[in-house]
């Protein structure tokens, strides 16, 4: 079975009443106490139960209530969407159900943005893919509202993503290169301060080369894009853990 059959498979009997309230029926077998957290469970990530399952499910939602903040979902946006998340055509229905509950309102979007934002705060370059990719659903029917620009915003917001992401998802730019780029920090790249061990900067090139490998996203059905995007932070990672060795003689 796929990523999106694993992870989307099971929404096929969730109950009407939200998105939120979807997701939190369909992640009841994962939590023996879904039922008391609500539809305003605040701790979405933990009930999913991985980070996987968090940014299926929250993709969907995201793009789905985005296309209807400025009126009825159109064609366009539904195909866009298709097209830069690359369902299987085995799990397009069950997609589509979420997909289609999801897009009743706009509304309610925030705690999808926010948990996805905590989830892989780790990964900006993540985050920032996808909402490049929010940015190009939305322009798939015309030019952006006001309303989409809000709406993306927040997300912006949830995901913690500083001015420039912002910037080039609006402008579909690629994001620049690290490591032995003149002017870049590579212990900045490896989330480290200057002063830290050998020891310390070894450990986080390893659980970064982990976290972003191409191939283990390539083998959960993570978008070809996000691959990509992937391959490149790996680039970038070495460059910066290679740049260190070198200063320090490792």
């Amino acid at each position: 079975m796929s990523f999106w059959g694993k992870i989307i498979g099971g929404i096929a009997g969730f109950a009407t009443g939200g998105p939120l309230g979807a997701v939190l029926g369909a992640a009841a077998g994962h939590a023996a106490d879904s039922a008391q957290l609500g539809p305003g469970a605040a701790n979405l990530a933990a009930l999913l139960g991985s980070r996987e399952q968090l940014f299926a499910i929250s993709v969907v939602v995201l793009s789905a209530k985005l296309a209807k903040c400025d009126g009825p979902v159109k064609r366009e946006e539904i195909n866009a969407f298709k097209r830069l998340f690359r369902i299987p055509p085995e799990n397009m229905r069950d997609v589509a159900r979420l997909f289609d509950e999801a897009k009743q309102s706009a509304t309610d979007f925030e705690p999808f943005a926010d948990r996805l934002g905590e989830a892989f705060a780790d990964n900006k370059a993540m985050l920032e893919d996808v909402l490049a990719a929010l940015f190009q659903i939305a322009r798939a029917d015309g030019s952006l509202t006001k309303g989409e620009v809000r709406f993306l915003q927040r997300v912006q917001l949830g995901f913690g993503l500083e001015a420039r992401s912002w910037e080039r998802a609006r402008d579909g730019a690629a994001r620049p290169g690290a490591g032995d780029t003149p002017g870049i920090d590579p212990y900045k790249v490896l989330g480290l301060p200057a002063n830290a061990t050998d020891e310390e900067v070894r450990a986080a090139w390893r659980r970064l080369m982990r976290e972003n490998h191409p191939d283990a996203l390539a083998s959960r059905g993570v978008p070809a894009e996000f691959v990509k995007r992937a391959t490149d932070k790996v680039a970038e990672i070495n460059a910066a853990w290679d740049r260190i060795k070198r200063e320090r003689r490792l």
